[in-house]
């Protein structure tokens, strides 16, 4: 029955994350770092309830594949290009940096050069799943210290190619075939540039035809084609899986149907993901940590220190905020997964260093949670490097202002209809790049982290009427709210959050308004939907500033929706006045009024006929119908829904 271990395997780790899950959670504290520590317990180190790691490593593979793959949802080809210097210079640095400072640390320690470099290899990868995982649950893809990851790990992710390739040169002790390694080095980036020519020109197509035949079952195994296709093609090529299916993720997160795809893959995605954190604890040999506790944890304290350090640095030099680094470093200062696959391909290079190796990674993997939770404390207390902010040029006695901070799209629409208005404002942004661009147009921008007191000074806040906290931080918002008001006990402050259940908790820190984008989104919802059944605009505002004066008391408080949908029903039962236009193809063209008997037939009435631009008031029976004539009806909202509905050549509902 060996075959069917895999089952029994699964059924395992499933029974065990689901108390993991539950303990984390209740613990508020990362459930991967859960699942990592349930591998060790159950793994071959552990109890063995698992012993054979071979299925479960190909089931943690599709973990990790679904799991790019939805983080490439998340993002463009747009937002990936204007991402090209975190991508390049960012990523380019860390991970040459990072090789090279290990390589000459261990080979002063005595290690062999190949040897040394090899390790600077490993070293250099952090867990793209582990970092996105976390930051996607946080809510902090789109913040500065989001992208600056983001960007590193991709680069991470393609660097995997040239260094497969020089695992090959480093093992070797003959001569080395440079033509041959240039030819596969160009043919897998050749695969990306075709993956992407696929993005603009045949995957819109393809995902067309899914679509339109209708049936779920069909659209999801193509998506589900699109996405093992493209991974496997990258594998095939010298590329690993994730990042094929991350090229995926970013080919569908230009089409029309991104949404539905999520929702397809979801389910399957947060399933395969707790095998993969499982299955990296399976690989830790506990007796081996007990017998050299102190090898295993200096090693891995020593890696944490040195990635941090180099990428603090990087981040730094990129003349990003101290916290923004602080972040990102911490953040990124683990061993990845990837390096698993590196050590595995250079097996010989590892020689008796192999398991000093595999423990502290592990180890750095674990810690990881806890350690992006320490930065945020880290990052507000830190007083290193701190940077003085900017300052303005030209006005100097402003007051009475709005400061903006984040300057995204919301901050951008925000500044360009308070200029149109000749409302004084000051932009806050951590990004250099758009400081420096936004400057060189006039844009009144200071670049500093608005955590910061001395920040929120340089912006003038004691004088200033309102704040926009339009950033995607959540840990940020809350600690700007409180330091607003304490420089300015009478300033307006609006925040802009994702999520509707942070309302309260924003609220009561001291934020006067909070928008959140997830509540925003149903009031569209809802106002489209009125709207198709002809309830006027004024009325359907009307619902909408009952909603909002609520302060989205009702999406939290089962008792207050009654009370702001309590005049509704009388509102739908009022009459209304709608206009209704007769095309050529209409088929009560040339039919007179008497004959069309609107009102027998539908409640509804003709007020009005509008034609060539003039009106004709109170029209007789005998008036016919014409092409591009306007008919203005009243009635109740069922009576005038039904008059165009008749009208339209539907039948209609008894």
């Amino acid at each position: 029955m060996y075959e069917f271990t895999i089952i029994k395997d699964i059924v395992v780790i499933l029974l065990v994350s689901i108390p993991i899950i539950l303990l984390f959670n209740k613990l508020k504290l990362p459930s991967i770092a859960g699942f990592l520590i349930a591998g060790l317990i159950i793994g071959p180190f552990g109890f063995q309830l698992i012993s054979n790691t071979g299925e479960i490593e190909i089931m943690a593979e599709i973990g990790v594949i679904l799991l790019l793959f939805t983080i490439g949802l998340e993002f463009s080809l747009k937002e990936l290009a204007k991402m090209k210097k975190l991508l390049l210079f960012g990523g380019g640095l860390q991970v040459l940096i990072t090789i090279l400072v290990s390589a000459v640390l261990l080979y002063l320690l005595g290690m062999d050069i190949r040897q040394a470099i090899f390790f600077g290899m490993l070293v250099s990868l952090s867990s793209t799943a582990i970092v996105l995982k976390l930051l996607s649950d946080r809510g902090e893809l789109q913040t500065p210290q989001g992208k600056i990851s983001v960007g590193i790990l991709i680069f991470q992710d393609l660097a995997i190619v040239p260094m497969f390739l020089l695992i090959d040169i480093l093992g070797t002790s003959g001569e080395v075939d440079f033509i041959s390694i240039v030819i596969r080095l160009l043919t897998a980036f050749a695969v990306i540039a075709f993956i992407l020519f696929a993005a603009k020109y045949i995957s819109p197509k393809l995902l067309y035809y899914l679509a339109r035949t209708r049936i779920r079952e069909l659209f999801t195994v193509g998506i589900i084609l699109i996405l093992l296709g493209t991974a496997y093609l990258t594998h095939n090529f010298g590329l690993s899986f994730a990042l094929g299916a991350f090229i995926a993720g970013l080919i569908l997160s230009e089409s029309e149907y991104s949404t539905q795809i999520t929702s397809e893959i979801i389910p399957f995605k947060d399933v395969f993901n707790s095998i993969f954190f499982v299955s990296i604890g399976l690989l830790l040999n506990i007796n081996f940590v007990l017998n050299f506790p102190l090898e295993v944890v200096l090693s891995a304290i020593g890696i944490i220190i040195l990635k941090s350090v180099i990428i603090f640095a990087i981040v730094i030099s990129m003349k990003y905020p101290t916290r923004i680094a602080v972040l990102s470093a911490i953040g990124l200062a683990q061993i990845g997964e990837f390096s698993f696959i590196l050590a595995q391909q250079g097996g010989t290079l590892l020689g008796e260093y192999s398991n000093v190796l595999i423990s502290s990674a592990i180890i750095t993997m674990i810690v990881t949670p806890l350690l992006i939770r320490f930065s945020v404390v880290v990052a507000d207390k830190s007083k290193l490097l701190k940077k003085v902010p900017d300052t303005l040029e030209g006005e100097e006695k402003i007051d009475g202002h709005v400061i903006i901070a984040g300057f995204g799209l919301n901050g951008r629409n925000l500044a360009h209809v308070l200029k149109e208005t000749g409302i004084s404002y000051i932009v806050l942004e951590m990004n250099p790049d758009t400081v420096k661009k936004e400057r060189a147009k006039g844009e009144q921008i200071i670049f500093g982290d608005i955590s910061r007191e001395e920040v929120l000074h340089t912006a003038r806040i004691k004088t200033a009427k309102v704040i926009v906290i339009a950033i995607s931080d959540r840990s940020i918002s809350r600690k700007v709210i409180s330091l607003a008001k304490q420089m300015n006990k009478e300033i307006f402050v609006l925040v802009r959050t994702r999520f509707v259940d942070d309302t309260e908790e924003l609220i009561k820190l001291g934020a006067d308004a909070v928008i959140p984008e997830e509540f925003e989104t149903s009031i569209q919802i809802f106002r489209r939907v009125l709207e198709q059944f002809h309830i006027p605009l004024n009325v359907i505002m009307q619902q909408v500033n009952l909603l909002r004066g609520e302060s989205y008391k009702w999406m939290r408080s089962d008792e207050e929706s009654s009370k702001v949908f309590s005049h509704l029903d009388e509102i739908l039962a009022a009459g209304i006045a709608e206009s209704f236009y007769l095309s050529e193809e209409n088929i009560n063209i040339n039919k007179t009024l008497a004959e069309l008997n609107l009102r027998a037939k539908t409640d509804a009435t003709v007020l009005a006929i509008i034609r060539e631009g003039k009106t004709i008031s109170n029209p007789a029976s005998s008036e016919k119908l014409f092409s591009g004539d306007t008919l203005v009806i009243t009635g109740t909202h069922k009576a005038v829904d039904s008059a165009f509905n008749f009208l339209s050549g539907e039948p209609l509902q008894k």
